[in-house]
């Protein structure tokens, strides 16, 4: 099988693997070559597959889609960063979640204050 993997940027990765596993809204899976084609949201969180040398490799992975057809397993999301070992991977996607929490902090933040304006200017109306 191959696995592509995509982000708005780029291509992440597009390697040659016998298995991947991770996690989908659905719950765990793992897809091996000839299994059933199919498609699944996947969850952020961690995603693994095993190259053709042996070696499992994570990448840690916001939520998106994978997509199964024939031998082409093709992952997009918004953000991806291939960290190698588990406990690479696992302080990726704690950096990640922390980063995101502090975006969505700012983002209520701005909205906060653009309905404060909003309200105000409709006070000013009356």
């Amino acid at each position: 099988m191959t696995l592509l993997l995509s982000v708005p940027t780029g291509v992440v990765l597009d390697v040659p693997v016998t298995k991947v596993s991770g996690e989908s809204d659905r719950g765990s899976f793992t897809l091996l070559p000839r299994h059933a084609d199919g498609a699944m949201l996947l969850r952020p969180g961690l995603l693994s597959y095993v190259g053709e040398d042996g070696a499992e490799v994570f990448v840690a992975v916001d939520e998106g889609v994978l997509v199964k057809a024939g031998e082409q397993v093709r992952v997009a999301c918004m953000r991806a960063v291939v960290a190698g070992d588990l406990e690479g991977a696992r302080s990726a996607l704690a950096r990640h979640l922390r980063e995101r929490s502090e975006h969505e902090r700012k983002a209520r933040s701005v909205l906060m204050a653009l309905e404060a304006d909003v309200l105000r200017r409709l006070g000013e109306l009356r």
